[in-house]
């Protein structure tokens, strides 16, 4: 079980019109576990949960249901934090040989972000967080084929060139000011017992 202090995001599902081609781009580029499927009793619809964490049982749920002639995905985004700067690479590979379209890369400062579009046209992001906060929207190109010490030396200077620069832990200084119950959540152990 989760341990929270507040409401907390923790999962978040999709209508989708090809459900099997769908778990498999998201299980096979992503590297999720399908945890449960079936069709639910009061939403007469086939569901499929996977989650990447034994600590959740579904962290991305797929539901059947968008009907074929829908043009326009109402999902802003789909993000996964990824271990490392290699992983962006792999895992763009991957999804590209999978069906994903309009791969492109940007650093937003805080963070290293690859965008696409699945294969229903649902943007999703891969990410990996900095140790620097700068304001945002903020998106600066992303060259991958950069070695990971070059882009991280590129990014430092990028954020302290901004005006709002601060190292993370300030910025998280400020927001646990701001909010203690936080700051007990992230003194507390991530799962309870």
């Amino acid at each position: 079980m989760l341990k929270v202090h507040r409401p907390t995001p923790s999962h978040f599902g999709i209508f989708v019109t090809d459900l099997e081609r769908m778990v498999a781009f998201y299980t096979e580029t992503f590297e999720l576990t399908v945890t449960d499927r079936g069709e639910g009793r009061t939403f007469k619809n086939q569901l499929v949960f996977t989650s990447a964490s034994p600590d959740q049982h579904h962290q991305l749920v797929l539901a059947s249901g968008r009907p074929a002639e829908a043009k326009f995905s109402t999902v802003m985004q789909i993000s996964f934090v990824v271990p490392s700067i290699q992983h962006l690479r792999d895992i763009s590979a991957r999804a590209a040989a999978r069906g994903a379209t309009q791969i492109r890369g940007l650093n937003h400062g805080n963070a290293l972000s690859v965008y696409m579009l699945d294969p229903e046209g649902n943007t999703v992001e891969i990410y990996i967080d900095t140790p620097y906060y700068v304001a945002q929207p903020h998106g600066d190109p992303l060259d991958l084929s950069k070695d990971d010490e070059t882009l991280m030396r590129d990014t430092e200077a990028a954020c302290r060139a901004d005006p709002s620069f601060m190292p993370l832990a300030q910025w998280r200084a400020q927001f646990e000011a701001k909010h203690p119950a936080a700051l007990a959540a992230s003194q507390a152990a991530p799962f309870a017992g």
